[in-house]
């Protein structure tokens, strides 16, 4: 069973480095950071939890200077993005931030992704909110063309490039794995035709939806005659040991738990409450 830790870090909180070495210590298997580059003031896309848009998410760290930091600290954590928002990105630049990332951890990078919630902030970066996810699937396969042979390139609706010279190639070999958010048949449907793994949220989603996606994402793998096997990572699930065994019984390779953006002394006795007490 894989738990890990994700964590809006922050200028505030613990720091990413003494968080990724805690998280190795007590045997937590890997570390996952969210993205919010730039958050509008006073967007009127409502916060989907309610209420104002929480401090954490203004003032959260880059992740992939953040998980470059934690993967020099550490030696077995896995590091990850729960998620990247692809369409608020470059992808050859953030291909080879990817690429990067994976080399220096010496292939421990997932590449969580997803399209973003909040329109202004997509839109910000010139993101097509509208059809962001048609955005993250071209971008996704750009940058899957920029892991692949030298030269590269790739002609789409939103990246359209090459022939190019772009280094590193990622350690893990296609590429690391690209983990795909959401809980929608469409979501699924994701995974099935363009993903490594699934990322669903944790929060009001239970076995059985998590057992009936799994068997969806099955269907459309056979169906399109990809090889290999999809994982699935829970993210941001209600920390108890119980209802941890009855999602991995229903096909969850990996849970994730968030921990709040408190400081080191707090976080350490929460990462320690979570290790006697869930793993």
């Amino acid at each position: 069973m894989k738990l890990g830790v994700i964590m809006f870090v922050t200028p505030y909180s613990i720091g990413i480095v003494p968080l990724a070495k805690l998280a190795e210590r007590l045997g937590f298997e890997s570390l996952f950071v969210p993205e919010h580059p730039a958050v509008p003031v006073n967007p009127s896309t409502p916060f989907p939890a309610g209420g104002p848009i929480p401090r954490h998410y203004k003032e959260t760290i880059d992740p992939f200077v953040g998980l470059a930091a934690a993967a020099a600290a550490t030696t077995k954590l896995v590091i990850g993005t729960g998620i990247c928002l692809v369409p608020q990105r470059n992808p050859i630049v953030t291909a080879k931030e990817v690429a990067t990332l994976d080399l220096i951890s010496g292939g421990r990078f997932e590449f969580g992704v997803g399209a973003g919630w909040l329109k202004e902030e997509v839109e910000l970066f010139g993101g097509d909110f509208p059809h962001r996810w048609a955005q993250v699937k071209d971008y996704v396969l750009a940058m899957k063309a920029c892991w692949g042979p030298d030269p590269s390139e790739h002609h789409g609706k939103y990246a359209n490039f090459g022939p190019i010279h772009l280094f590193p190639k990622p350690v893990q070999q296609p590429h690391p794995p690209v983990l795909i958010g959401g809980e929608s048949d469409k979501a699924l449907n994701r995974v099935a035709t363009y993903g490594d793994g699934w990322i669903p949220r944790g929060r009001g989603f239970g076995p059985k939806e998590l057992e009936a996606g799994r068997k969806k994402i099955e269907a459309g793998w056979k169906a399109k005659g990809r090889k290999g096997k999809f994982t699935v990572t829970v993210f941001a699930a209600p920390p108890d040991k119980k209802a941890n065994a009855d999602l991995f019984n229903a096909g969850a390779d990996r849970i994730l738990h968030m921990a709040p953006s408190e400081d080191e002394g707090k976080t350490m006795a929460l990462l320690e409450k979570w290790k006697a007490e869930v793993m």
